[in-house]
């Protein structure tokens, strides 16, 4: 939906420019590629419906100011009703976690098999963990093959605890046991994982509602597919009826459909969607903003997501390390520039980079290939690692003899030795001319982006 909805207003922002107001005409033009771009993204029929009346009802006869076209300005409206739409009008970042009862707090995972509950709680505990909760995670699901293990395997990933459940016995016997459990070790929050199955049906809806008269949970958190379509939102109203949901997790965001099911299982619902699932990785939740979200799916990139995961990949204090190192006169060695590629890597890859960018910039990026990309950068890692550490420190011994040796070791060809020599050099020269102090200067201006120098990318 992203890129589609992207390419069709920027369309119509072409086409519009130079006329001096919105008019009924030039508004139904944009409203109709936005009406097929909605539609196109499994959008419900009745939540399109009510989203371009509003936003005609908002744009027509709206004056442009200063220096927009009308096209800049019907944008403006369309981001203004999506960030209503999806925060239930409040705009913004959605409420947090309700987490204010008698410990431990309890949150239930509800939602169909597939729409990635298990690894949803997970990243969710991850999330805890990073905000000094002691979790403890739970598997309620003694149907599926394999589950409770998942949740065990996936829960270690995480840094929280889990608590052992069996397939022989009863799902509510192991969520009191659980419960117990934690109340007696001081847990901050214990998340239920349940059991989904492959459609809605009577008895999943039995079983989940007991646990909830059970647990009284303080969240009742409905995890969906974003990827789901039209699907979504009779499996949204299904639950709504059968639990008291407080909030919804979108998983799959990275998905091709992103945007699509987040319209229309809010509007189903009227919870607030919570969190976002934007990648596999077990830190790959995000606390989901209106604002961003519409940004996303309008092309306008998350320049703010993307901040975050640059200075939460950057090691500042090795970058202190370093700028201290340079500006004694310590010079930047081959350890240096490994310890370069090492931060890209943290940070998620190049991919999930250029995802946060506003589209004609991620276009432009798009244009390489991101996954060779990345293989580079390992590679590179690998001829790096392949050297002696006198190698690493004294770059200038690495003569014909030891390039062999090198690329032996690193099951590449000299040739990308040698060129991963001379891009080592380029950016020693860089470094060389922010002897001064220049180089923590301009990491502090740029808010810790220090990694952001892609080394790697030739």
């Amino acid at each position: 939906m992203a890129s589609a909805l992207s390419e069709r207003l920027s369309r119509i922002v072409k086409t519009m420019r130079g006329q001096a107001r919105i008019t009924e005409s030039n508004v139904s033009d944009m409203l109709r590629e936005v009406r097929m771009a909605l539609l196109e993204a499994d959008v419900a029929l009745p939540v399109v419906r009510e989203f371009i009346a509003q936003v005609k009802e908002k744009a027509l006869g709206e004056e442009v100011v200063g220096s927009l076209t009308p096209g800049q300005a019907l944008v403006a409206v369309v981001n203004r009703e999506m960030v209503a739409l999806m925060s239930g009008g409040e705009g913004g970042a959605s409420p947090e976690l309700n987490l204010a009862a008698q410990p431990p707090a309890v949150v239930l995972m509800a939602g169909l098999q597939g729409a990635g509950k298990t690894t949803t709680t997970a990243k969710l505990a991850k999330w805890l963990v990073a905000r000094k909760k002691k979790v403890l995670t739970v598997s309620g699901d003694v149907y599926r093959p394999a589950a409770i293990e998942q949740l065990k395997t996936v829960t270690a990933q995480a840094g929280a605890e889990w608590f052992p459940s069996t397939p022989e016995q009863k799902p509510i016997d192991i969520a009191n046991a659980a419960l117990d459990y934690a109340r007696k070790h001081y847990f901050d929050v214990l998340l239920v994982d349940t059991a989904g199955r492959l459609a809605i049906d009577a008895l999943l809806m039995a079983e989940i509602a007991g646990l909830h008269a059970a647990l009284k949970p303080v969240e009742t958190l409905f995890v969906v597919d974003a990827m789901q379509g039209q699907d979504a939102i009779n499996t949204a109203r299904a639950f709504k009826e059968a639990l008291p949901l407080t909030g919804i997790v979108l998983t799959k965001t990275d998905g091709d459909s992103r945007g699509g099911a987040a319209l229309s299982v809010r509007h189903v619902t009227g919870v607030p969607i919570k969190f976002a699932g934007v990648s596999e990785k077990i830190d790959g939740l995000e606390a989901f903003d209106a604002d961003r979200h519409a940004s996303r799916v309008l092309g306008m990139g998350d320049i703010l997501a993307l901040v975050e995961q640059v200075s939460a990949g950057v090691d500042m204090a090795a970058a202190q390390k370093l700028a201290t190192k340079v500006k004694s006169g310590g010079g930047f060695d081959l350890n240096d520039f490994l310890d370069q590629l090492r931060q890209m890597r943290s940070m998620g890859g190049l991919s999930q980079l250029v995802d946060k960018l506003p589209a004609q910039m991620a276009a432009k990026a798009g244009e390489m290939d991101m996954n060779k990309a990345e293989r580079d950068m390992r590679r590179k890692e690998g001829i790096v690692c392949s050297m002696t550490l006198q190698e690493r420190t004294k770059p200038e011994l690495i003569k014909a003899t030891r390039k062999r040796r090198i690329a032996a070791g690193a099951g590449v060809h000299v040739q990308e030795v040698n060129r991963l020599l001379k891009e080592f050099e380029q950016m020693q020269g860089m470094m060389k001319k922010m002897k001064g102090g220049g180089l923590m200067k301009m990491m502090k201006r740029m808010g810790g982006m220090k990694g952001m120098g892609f080394p790697g990318m030739g």
